[in-house]
């Protein structure tokens, strides 16, 4: 059984809501293509997952240190540590390493997760048509004229900057599309919550792209459990800090 080791990054996934958490649940267990579970996981062989699952909030550390078991991705580190992974933000160091993510190592760890949305977001956006660009921009509320791929990151970038509810609403289109690509299904709670978040309307959900780049991401076992992972905790991280910013709608859905 995989040892929670203790980690300031995850200690606020005690406090997230179950239908969050249920998201990480389901990518650390099945592999959401085939939906076959993961032969290395043991988090639903766990005793505390036995007795109180669905109530994940009662068992986020089995939780969390299945997440950090997973980021010692061979056998042998596994071995070597004993059953105890690696602290979360090795493992988004990593993933950001594998998407060629510019970020300071010791920059706070949501500054580094909303580095890496931007550069998923920088590859979904230059995978775009013309037409799609202008959708994007549409859907998000800027006021840009002929938008390029360059223009749209800038325009994400400052709107973030100025405005925690605007990080927590791209951290939330980021995994709205996420979910789409790799077939995880969210409970209809969080679905509606993205909804209203977004104020959605025809095409944000999947950003109009295909996300080619998610393919070559994903065709490593680890990587097909940590690089969603790592978003979906970006998103949660996000809901949490800026749980007085979010409209009293989104909370109620």
């Amino acid at each position: 059984m995989s040892i929670y080791r203790s980690d300031a990054d995850l200690a606020f996934l005690k406090s997230c809501d179950n239908e969050d958490l249920d998201m990480l649940v389901s990518i650390l267990t099945v592999d959401p293509k085939d939906k076959k579970p993961r032969y290395t996981e043991e988090l639903t062989s766990s005793n505390e997952y036995k007795q109180y699952y669905p109530d994940h909030q009662k068992y986020w550390e089995c939780i969390a240190a299945e997440l950090q078991t997973f980021g010692a991705n061979s056998i042998v580190t596994k071995a070597l540590r004993k059953g105890q992974g690696i602290p979360y933000r090795e493992i988004l160091m990593d993933v950001c390493k594998k998407k060629k993510v510019n970020f300071n190592k010791n920059s706070p760890i949501e500054v580094i997760e909303m580095n890496l949305l931007m550069r998923l977001l920088e590859q979904t956006l230059n995978e775009m048509t013309k037409e799609q660009l202008n959708e994007f921009v549409h859907d998000m509320g800027m006021e840009l004229m002929n938008p390029t791929p360059e223009l749209i990151l800038m325009a994400a970038q400052s709107a973030i900057k100025l405005s925690g509810f605007a990080a927590y609403t791209f951290a939330t289109r980021t995994l709205a599309m996420l979910l789409r690509q790799i077939g995880l299904k969210a409970s209809f709670v969080v679905y509606t919550s993205m909804t209203t978040a977004m104020g959605i309307i025809s095409g944000p959900i999947g950003w109009g792209a295909t996300a080619a780049w998610l393919a070559t991401d994903l065709a490593s076992p680890a990587y097909r459990v940590t690089v969603p992972a790592c978003v979906i905790i970006a998103y949660m991280r996000q809901k949490s800090l800026n749980a007085s910013a979010i409209p009293r709608e989104v909370e109620q859905n």
